[in-house]
This record gives C-alpha cells, structure tokens and sequence, in this order.
C-alpha cells in the first residue's frame, strides 16, 4: 500500500511540475509579445487572451468530471471505462466547426464586445478556440482516468511552446495581433490530434446507440457547480482586463495587462495548492477531522508569498514593469494589482474548498462580486491606479465573504453533506495540477 501511495504521489508531482513549466512558457509568451508587438498592441492580444481563458472554465470542469467518472469505472473494473468518451469527442468536434462558421459571421460583433475591432478574425478566433479547448480538456481528463499521467503533463508544457511558436510563427508571416492570437487554436488542434492517437487505444469502439448519462448534455448537467464557481472566478481574474481595454488607451490598457499579469503571480501559486486543498478536505471530512485544516494551512502559505510579492511590487514598480514586461504607465496600479489578486488567491482557495464538499450556495456570492466588477470599474473612469484600487476593494469584500462562509462549522461533519468520493477527489487533484494556464 505504501509502494502504491508513493507511486500515485510520484505521478502527481510529475503533473505539478509539467504544470509549472507550463506556467512559465506561457510567461514567456508574454515577455515576448510585449516585446514583438509593441505596448499598445499587446493590450489587444490581452484582452483576445483574457475572453480565451473565461471560455476556458467549462473545459476545466469537464476535465475534472471526465477524470472521475473514467478512473472511477477503471478502479471498479469496468470493460467499458470510457465509453462515452468517443461520443462526447464526435460531438465536440461538430460543436467547434459551428463555432468556426458563428465566429467568421459574427466577428464584427464579438470584436466590439471584447473591444479589438480592429482585430476581427482575431476575435473570430476566440469562440474557435473555446471549442477546442473542450476538445483537449476531454481527451485529457479521459488520459489522466486511464492513468496516463505523464502524457498529460507532457501535453501541457506542448502546447504551451506551440502557442508560442506557431504565434511567432504568424506573426513574422505578417499577421501581427491577429497572428499571435491564433496561434493558441492551432496550437490547441495539434495537440488534440496529437492525443487522440494514444487515447484511443483506451477507449471502446464507438456504440452507436443512445446509452443512459452518455450524452454530452448529460455530462455538462452532472458539471454545472464547477462549471459556474470556477466560470465566475475567471471572470473576476481576467475580466477586468476586457473593461479596462474599453475604458482606457492602449497604452494604458497594454501597461494594464502586463500589470495583470504580475499581479497573478500569486494566483498561480493558489490554483497549483487547490490540487492539495481538495482531497485533503475530502479525507479529513471523511475521517471525522476538521475539513477545515488543509484550507487554513494553504491560505496561510498564500498569505506567506502574498506578502513580499506585493512589497517588492511597491517598494519598485517601474523597474519590475520595464524589465519584466517592457512596458510602462502602471507603476501605481501594480501593488494594488498583486494585493487584489492575492485576495483572489483566497477566493480561490475557498471555492475549491466548497466544491470539495458539494456545497453550492456559495455562488451567489461570487455571482454579485462578478455583477460589481464592470460596475465598479465603470464608475471609476480611466485612471488606471484607481482603477486598481476597486478592484482590490471589491476582492478584499469577497475574499471576507467567502473565507468567512468556508470557515464556518455548519456542514462540515460527516451526514451534513455529501462530499465527492476518495477516487474522485484524487483525479480532480491530478486534473487540477494539470488544468491551469496563464
């Protein structure tokens, strides 16, 4: 048993570095486009990024759903472990050829609403990208069920390179803004097809017939609470680089993003801890321990990193924004920007605790926090320091809320609610290592 624990550990290490090696070829497709494009036009490929990563969020949950219900049916040994995989991956690629043509139609519109009108295959390229994004997220979550640890992680730090590359790649061909954006969907396509060589060793032949939980619907159905908490929390982390694209110049609203991306320095470290959060607060739930323990503990490793990042960022702001990401005009708003979302961080953390333990209420919460953030900017004008500012108020109102709400007592002994099972808490641990981004 403890041979087999330390083999599972091992695999899930492997996982949390191939994560952060994604995490810093995705930094380094930042250094560079803001060096290859220029401040003005970076703040573009922002805000195209940013929509990219929110339409992320129900891939995320459907990783994580796949993951389970795969790795469920193998450690129960079912012969037809992933049996719906191969339908759910046949409507997925119809669902991305619709979006295709959608996106080619309407790009004038989606352009406006994300606010690069002058980038409007660019924009068309966004909803392209969201249906592969499912595409990849299933495959995934099937792999990581059928214990292909490795090729999962190996797969992440792939694509990211092959965004970079192929964004590169666009962009001396003469496409600029519009290149190094669509660079992320066809990178996305490589790998799929990359992944569904090896997977389909795994999967059953296709059963052509309706069979029972099967549909893609079904499997959106059984995902709705993640899909909504985590859907929301990606809006809070990047939608204020949308509004900030409409309220400002581009100057600014480039100087804003880069601003953006330092700030989640910190959101990075707590998206990497909810693969520890999650199965722990499932066992010591299960055990009869307080639940609330791995959450204290992480929170208070955040707020140990939290600390001196936000320091280093006001004791020299210009000197991390001219270095780092080659841009300047954000120097006040930068420490506000890493306290903000550092208290995201906590938000964060506090979501995935929730989710643990299948509690749902708490998303009305971070519903009207989603509903304040355009609001509040809006209210505020241009200035990009007061901009900050809201933005750190209104994470500082939530993160109360939220931790406050986590730490509570009521619900947390065995019978008062139903958390996910010990199979399903280790596969979301594995997907979640795996799942994060930019």
């Amino acid at each position: 048993m403890r041979r087999l624990r330390t083999s599972e550990t091992t695999r899930a290490a492997e996982l949390g570095i191939a994560a952060l090696a994604g995490n810093v070829v995705a930094l380094v497709f930042t250094l560079v486009f803001t060096r290859v494009l220029g401040q003005d036009a970076y703040g573009s490929l922002a805000a195209l990024l940013s929509t990219f990563l929110i339409l992320n969020v129900p891939g995320y949950a459907l990783q994580t759903t796949v993951a389970r219900e795969v790795s469920a049916a193998v450690a129960a040994g079912d012969p037809n472990a992933g049996a719906a995989v191969g339908r759910w991956l046949k409507r997925l690629v119809a669902l991305t050829l619709a979006l295709a043509l959608v996106g080619a139609i309407a790009r004038k519109p989606i352009a406006a609403v994300i606010g690069v009108d002058e980038v409007p295959w660019a924009a068309a390229g966004t909803v392209v990208a969201g249906g592969l994004w499912l595409l990849l997220s299933v495959e995934r979550g099937a792999l990581v069920g059928f214990q292909r640890y490795r090729l999962v992680g190996v797969s992440f730090v792939v694509e990211q390179s092959s965004r970079l590359v192929c964004g590169l790649l666009l962009v001396a061909g003469g496409m600029h803004v519009t290149g190094a954006f669509l660079g992320t969907p066809l990178a996305l396509a490589l790998v799929a097809a990359a992944l569904w060589q090896p997977l389909r060793a795994h999967v059953p032949p296709l059963v052509h017939h309706e069979v029972a939980g099967h549909r893609l619907r079904d499997l959106a159905l059984r995902a709705w609470a993640p899909i909504g908490a985590l859907g929301l929390i990606a809006w809070l982390q990047d939608g204020h680089i949308i509004i900030v694209k409409h309220l400002a110049s581009s100057h600014d609203a480039g100087a804003w993003a880069a601003a953006s991306v330092a700030g989640k320095a910190i959101m990075f470290v707590a998206i990497g801890l909810a693969g520890y959060v999650v199965p722990e607060v499932v066992r010591n739930f299960e055990r009869g321990d307080d639940p609330r323990t791995p959450l204290l503990r992480t929170m208070a490793l955040v707020g140990a990193l939290a600390v001196p990042v936000v320091l280093v960022y006001t004791a020299i702001p210009e000197t991390v924004l001219r270095i780092a990401f080659h841009v300047k005009g954000a120097a006040g708003a930068l420490p506000l920007m890493g306290l903000s979302m550092a208290l995201l961080a906590f938000s964060y953390l506090s979501t995935q605790f929730q989710l643990a333990l299948h509690h749902t209420r708490f998303i009305a919460v971070l519903a009207m926090a989603a509903i304040a953030q355009p609001l509040i900017l809006l209210a505020l004008g241009s200035d990009l320091t007061e901009l900050a500012a809201g933005l750190a108020a209104l994470n500082l109102a939530l993160a109360a809320s939220l931790v406050t709400l986590a730490l509570r007592r009521r619900g947390l002994r065995p019978g008062d609610t139903a958390p996910i099972g010990e199979a399903d808490a280790l596969a979301g641990e594995e997907h979640r290592l795996v799942a994060e981004r930019e």
